[in-house]
């Protein structure tokens, strides 16, 4: 699935520089479920952000299925990331303007799905998620709970190979977290998805079959 050698992120600030990533190498099988943890500034989403194909690593290789992400042209990338994997963030990044089914739908269009098949899918993904009966609502219409359902319908619509997921519960509060950590382990282990997971959450991470830490960019022994 992945494999990760000598990956660096260096971003220029002001007069000086910062090392996100200080030579990362990784491994995630297919079906993994990994959850990367380490204190804020420590480079977690930098990371997520490379396995997502949304930055590219200043040195390093990042191959997803032996394909070095980090060489593929934007469009090869674009394309990539809409077939393989799906993305859950924190503030759900739905278009408020639409209804919950069309906020699904959103995620089928790059991949040409004709509307019939689209209108479908997302009503089946949001169905699967608990929130058959609120297809028709917009985002303030539903909780935070919901909103995160519906991103996490939207991620899996497109029938992705990976699962990529960045502080997913951090709006949220505990019974709500677990409820969407609920959902998202049993949508992953029905669909046998790889599973990655940026948190800054203990209780999570604890929990988690396969932990990975990182600080100052590197990786460190949890």
């Amino acid at each position: 699935m992945y494999e990760l050698t000598g990956v660096t992120r260096r971003y220029t600030r002001g007069k000086g520089v910062v090392d996100a990533l200080a030579g990362v190498d990784l491994t995630i099988a297919d079906g993994d479920r990994l959850v990367i943890q380490g204190p804020t500034g420590g480079g977690k989403s930098t990371l997520l952000q490379m396995l997502g194909g949304l930055d590219r690593p200043t040195s390093g290789s990042v191959l997803l299925d032996g394909v070095d992400l980090a060489q593929l042209s934007e469009a090869r990338l674009t394309k990539v990331r809409s077939e393989k994997i799906g993305f859950v963030f924190q503030s759900f990044n739905l278009i408020p303007t639409l209804t919950a089914q069309e906020n699904v739908e959103t995620a089928l269009v790059p991949l040409g799905v004709k509307p019939r098949e689209r209108r479908e899918r997302a009503a089946e993904a949001l169905a699967s998620v608990g929130l058959g009966e609120r297809r028709g609502h917009v985002p303030g219409e539903l909780s935070g709970g919901q909103q995160q359902r519906v991103a996490i319908a939207r991620a899996l619509v497109k029938e992705p190979k990976v699962l990529l997921a960045d502080e997913p519960t951090g709006n949220l509060d505990e019974s709500t977290r677990d409820e969407i950590m609920d959902v998202l382990e049993t949508r992953c282990k029905e669909h046998g998805l790889t599973f990655v997971m940026v948190t800054h959450d203990s209780h999570l991470a604890r929990q988690a079959p396969r932990l990975v830490t990182l600080r100052k960019g590197a990786l460190v022994p949890s």
